[in-house]
């Protein structure tokens, strides 16, 4: 970069020629090429001027490509990474695909919101009498848990969870909700069904519970009509003789929609609550339930209720303005008393 420099000093005279008939007088540095000149002369003022050239490279600009070099190769390796890492989770996946059995494959719960449950279907109960399903339904909610009664493990997992939240739960089995077990193996007999029955009902140690808990058995058709429109797929294992499935209840409303669903083999109480007070469109239930339903909101991903901050401050802040309200008249009234 070439800098030129000129000063001209005020009130003075540029010479003619640029000598000067007393002296003249010149330095030049050894590095780079710099000149300085000087002139004075006694007649007719002071004249000086001063010319200064600089050759010169700045190091801001010297680093300049050096920097769009740096970002220019920044970028193309983010974009190697990101492609890299990319390929890398389609081979997981598909890693996994191949490594899960075949007995596995499809197994699992889609929730199926407001889906309408054929209530045609026919079943046996745990005496043997053939039923439908929407015999069940009508004026109540109802929980739907799907299982098999000669499961080893799961099954009796899932149902021993659901006894201890319903336990907990202040509402009645067969006075505010319905609870429908239906057996997913239609191989399976009401004898059985029976046999559970009096186990799960005993440990609930509610009345009402023994007109209100069913235990249901049926033919292959029906069952897998029901499991369809709720989303519950599994599949039969004929070497082992039993199913591969998922575990989870349904909250069905008492017109037979899907309303609600709970996940795992532990379910906590508190959102079974919501749920039965939700599908029943709040005829169950207390003004306490329909606050905590204006405050928590159902997140069908997790299978679970929680709070929605928005609305929990606005009863904060209702309630807030009703209590300085109380207390602006309390203390009104007590002015008034004082004063007369």
């Amino acid at each position: 970069m070439d800098l030129l420099l000129q000063i001209r000093l005020p009130g003075t005279r540029r010479f003619p020629g640029g000598g000067c008939p007393g002296e003249n007088i010149q330095a030049c540095g050894s590095t780079g090429e710099s000149s300085a000149c000087a002139h004075s002369c006694g007649r007719g003022g002071k004249v000086a001027e001063m010319q200064v050239v600089a050759k010169f490279e700045s190091p801001r600009f010297k680093a300049q490509p050096r920097r769009m070099d740096f970002v220019r190769r920044g970028a193309v390796a983010a974009q190697l990474s990101l492609f890299i890492f990319g390929m890398a989770m389609a081979a997981v996946a598909q890693d996994n695909a191949a490594v899960t059995p075949p007995q596995l494959r499809g197994v699992g719960i889609d929730q199926r919101l407001n889906n309408q449950v054929p209530l045609n279907l026919k079943f046996r109960d745990e005496t043997g009498q053939t039923v439908t399903l929407g015999s069940y339904f009508g004026k109540k909610p109802v929980i739907l848990s799907l299982v098999y009664y000669t499961c080893p493990m799961l099954c009796t997992m899932a149902e021993n969870g659901l006894l201890n939240a319903l336990r907990d739960v202040k509402f009645n089995i067969g006075e505010q909700y319905e609870v429908v077990t239906v057996s997913i193996d239609p191989t399976e007999k009401p004898d059985m069904a029976m046999g559970k029955k009096a186990v799960y009902v005993g440990l609930y140690g509610r009345p009402a519970a023994k007109h209100g808990w069913h235990f249901l058995v049926g033919d292959d058709p029906d069952i897998r009509a029901l499991a369809q429109s709720v989303g519950f797929h599994y599949n039969y294992i004929p070497e082992t003789k039993q199913f591969a499935h998922a575990t989870g209840i349904t909250v069905l409303t008492p017109q037979g929609k899907v309303s609600r669903y709970f996940y795992g083999i532990q379910y906590p109480a508190r959102d079974i609550r919501l749920a039965l007070v939700e599908a029943a469109s709040e005829k169950i239930g207390n003004p306490v339930d329909a606050i905590m339903l204006y405050c928590c909101q159902y997140d069908p991903h997790t299978g679970k209720y929680g709070m929605v901050v928005s609305h929990v401050l606005k009863i904060a802040g209702a309630i807030t303005l009703l209590c300085m309200g109380t207390l602006i008249i309390a203390l009104s009234r007590g002015w008034r008393r004082t004063n007369s």
